[in-house]
């Protein structure tokens, strides 16, 4: 039996926030504290804040590879530093509503930005439906995302992410070894695609290992050049949307 489609929407002000991180970086995991803390309190509030960890992949060389590094996530960065005009790569970095950056372990300027991003309007709102498939090549889930906006600038991406919760390492070597890392809404599957029609379908693969019972869908729409997200929303992928 097919389950019923989930489906979320957001239309007021948001927030999204990306942190690129490693399990390489030993400044890293205070940050990874911050963004546990920003999505609980999203949650507990019912705030539409949405947190996003980029684990990339140019620490994995420096003793310890990052099982959730990805290539593509560095190039996500890289995407980033060239639109804020320093060319720098850094972790931790954070990321909100793709256009104000700071180190990722700083609470007062988290605080702030996500603040000033929640009482700023939303210029595309944007709605997902969820519908689990069967199962991929990989061996994990395929899932299909449907989305639907409301004025898309002209130049516009929508980016999809699978994210999950309460992830466990035991870091054997490299700055954090001997530590084991407690990490939440670790990207786990991404991707994203020029936003032709207000009206779409992206299809993602969940990695074998991924519980659905922790893991949520982040969708959001962001202006390919400037980088500012002009929409975004989450669901659940086993409870009801938020």
């Amino acid at each position: 039996m097919t389950d019923p489609p989930r489906t979320g929407s957001t239309d007021g002000g948001f927030a999204l926030v990306e942190m690129f991180t490693s399990q390489g970086c030993s400044s890293c995991p205070p940050a990874e504290e911050v963004l546990t803390e920003i999505e609980s309190d999203a949650r507990t509030r019912g705030q539409p804040v949405f947190a996003l960890g980029f684990h990339v992949d140019y620490w994995d060389d420096l003793g310890w590879p990052d099982p959730f590094a990805d290539a593509a996530y560095t190039a996500r960065q890289q995407a980033y530093a060239r639109a804020f005009g320093s060319g720098r790569l850094y972790t931790p970095q954070m990321v909100v509503n793709g256009t104000v950056e700071f180190v990722g372990s700083d609470r007062r300027r988290a605080s702030a930005a996500i603040a000033a991003a929640l009482t700023s309007a939303t210029p595309t709102p944007l709605a997902l439906s969820v519908q689990d498939s069967a199962g991929g090549a990989g061996g994990g889930q395929r899932v299909m995302i449907d989305y639907q906006t409301e004025r898309p600038p002209q130049r516009a991406v929508v980016n999809v992410a699978i994210v999950e919760r309460g992830l466990e390492s035991d870091v054997a070597r490299g700055e954090n070894a001997g530590r084991t890392l407690r990490q939440d809404n670790v990207v786990r599957a991404f991707t994203s695609l020029g936003l032709d029609a207000e009206r779409g379908r992206v299809e993602l693969e969940t990695p074998p290992d991924l519980d659905p019972r922790r893991a949520a869908v982040v969708g959001y729409v962001q202006n390919d050049g400037d980088k500012a997200v002009v929409g975004a929303v989450a669901i659940d992928l086993s409870a009801e949307p938020r």
